[in-house]
């Protein structure tokens, strides 16, 4: 870490709850977690935010992972491709996870995941190159328009924190490194 965040022992108040919570569902607090209590005044709302977009996602969790695990790539962040090829591999696989990261387009994904994550992509490399003819993609695949904003906001969203971490210098805790180094180096997209 570049800066200097409130370390997991010395917590007070809502950041000690806060790393509380994600100690006892993840058994550690993470970098990604911690770099943010740089700004005390931040960290619960970002925290929040992300709940919010995350556990009311209409798309369910897979598919906001998926988002997120693509959306990393373009961005490019290393540290949030690593998290969620981790997670992924447990949802799908870890060879379906290593094929969406490869070409998702190929995976084994439906067509509405595609399309989904075809917009998540573009959303991630220059959003302001979408069209409406884009959007009526997502809905000729039966996503609403509330679907189409919950993919907008993961994508903008994962753009939104790769981008702190990298700029505070976050890195990848080792327990999210996969154990062959070929595909360590795969997800490595941004700083290593």
């Amino acid at each position: 870490m570049f800066i200097k965040t409130i370390e997991p022992g010395e917590a007070t108040g809502e950041i000690a709850e806060l790393y509380d919570a994600e100690k006892q569902s993840m058994g550690r607090v993470m970098q990604a977690t911690q770099c943010w209590s740089a700004r005390p005044d931040i960290i619960v709302p970002v925290e929040n935010l992300l709940h919010q977009i995350r556990d009311n996602f209409s798309l369910g969790l897979l598919n906001f992972r998926l988002i997120t695990f693509v959306a990393a790539q373009h961005i490019p962040s290393s540290y949030c491709s690593h998290v969620y090829f981790r997670s992924l591999s447990g949802m799908l696989g870890r060879g379906q996870a290593l094929a969406v990261r490869r070409d998702f387009r190929n995976a084994g994904l439906t067509i509405q995941q595609i399309e989904m994550l075809a917009y998540a992509e573009q959303i991630s490399r220059d959003a302001s190159r979408i069209t409406e003819g884009d959007i009526q993609r997502l809905r000729d695949t039966g996503l609403s328009d509330l679907n189409i904003a919950d993919i907008a906001l993961a994508a903008s969203f994962r753009s939104f924190m790769s981008r702190y971490f990298d700029a505070v210098g976050a890195t990848v805790e080792p327990e999210f490194l996969d154990g062959d180094q070929a595909v360590r180096d795969e997800m490595a997209v941004g700083r290593t």
